[in-house]
């Protein structure tokens, strides 16, 4: 049996009053007890401290120790102690996935099909108008099924804040300033802007669409790759390779920067520029961290000439 105490890291957890406590774990060695056991254990005694809101760490340290280290390896002796900090509520990735991808699929054909609403009258809505909504929906269906059938995601749960914040960019961003700029009257069928230009013929708005679904398709295609690297409730990683993959580190990040690009060009509107521009920045953070994540836990063997996340620039 190991026994180990546990006490706040900080100020008292009003959902633990009780701590400090000792956690008993019987049947277990230090070289087979797990973190993961320690929160259980925690989350028994402690119903609403559940595990998802545990952040252990060791004595004095800020460190997190993942769930599936043992207290060996963490460093951790027989009585010795361990500290846990209230993460506040959790809401699963998941559920924060369908959420924000369900705005957009809700707010653009409420602006469509009732513009009488948001405009003051009807639309004749234009061909380049018909093909954005595709492009919308389209693509924010295909990103809820990835989200039930293809994501693997190695942290279970984030704080529940983040469910606006994250809802905020997609719901503002690509929903309601890209829906309202897009099938206002300014690009209908009747608009100078619309007759008589490119972007009223079908070749220039075809041509578009083509590369639009060469870009979802290829995002699917790296989505599926990067399932396949890591085997179900597992953080294991191997290096990525082929599809996209040899020549940046996040080629899904580009594959949908380059959807988001064909948008912005074939309208010219100023909510899709912008939502680019955003969208792409914030990929680009992450495409570099993933990327120096990469190249320190593979060292040497990772490809040198591979970029973050535009191929041969960055």
């Amino acid at each position: 049996m190991v026994s180990i105490k546990v006490s706040a890291a900080g100020k008292p957890i009003a959902l633990a009053r009780g701590l400090p406590m000792v956690v008993e774990l019987s049947g277990k060695q230090l070289e087979d007890a797990t973190v993961a056991d320690v929160k259980s254990a925690i989350a028994k005694k402690y119903p609403g401290f559940y595990f998802d809101r545990q952040k252990i760490t060791l004595k004095d340290s800020k460190n997190t120790l993942a769930d599936d280290i043992t207290l060996k390896v963490a460093g951790v002796e027989e009585g010795g102690e361990l500290s846990v900090k209230d993460l506040g509520p959790q809401m699963s990735w998941k559920t924060v996935f369908l959420v924000e991808y369900a705005g957009p699929l809700f707010i653009h054909p409420v602006i469509y099909y009732f513009p009488e609403i948001f405009y003051g009258g009807p639309v004749q809505h234009s061909m380049l108008q018909r093909y954005v909504l595709a492009f919308v929906m389209l693509h924010f269906a295909k990103r809820e099924l990835e989200t039930l059938f293809v994501h693997r995601f190695s942290h279970a749960t984030m704080p529940f804040m983040n469910i606006f914040k994250n809802s905020a960019h997609y719901h503002l961003g690509s929903g309601l300033a890209l829906a309202y700029s897009i099938y206002s009257p300014v690009y209908g069928a009747a608009s100078p802007y619309i007759r008589g230009t490119v972007r009223n013929d079908p070749l220039y708005i075809q041509a578009g669409a083509a590369i639009w679904l060469f870009s979802e398709i290829s995002n699917l295609i790296t989505h599926i790759k990067l399932r396949t690297l890591r085997p179900a409730g597992s953080r294991k990683r191997a290096i990525p390779q082929g599809y996209g993959f040899n020549l940046v580190s996040v080629p899904n990040y580009f594959f949908e920067f380059l959807g988001w690009l064909v948008i912005a060009t074939l309208t010219g509107s100023y909510a899709a520029w912008i939502f680019l521009v955003i969208s792409t920045y914030q990929m680009y953070v992450w495409a570099v961290k993933k990327h120096r994540a990469y190249r320190k836990e593979f060292g040497s063997d990772y490809p040198r000439d591979r970029k973050a996340m535009f191929p041969f620039i960055a």
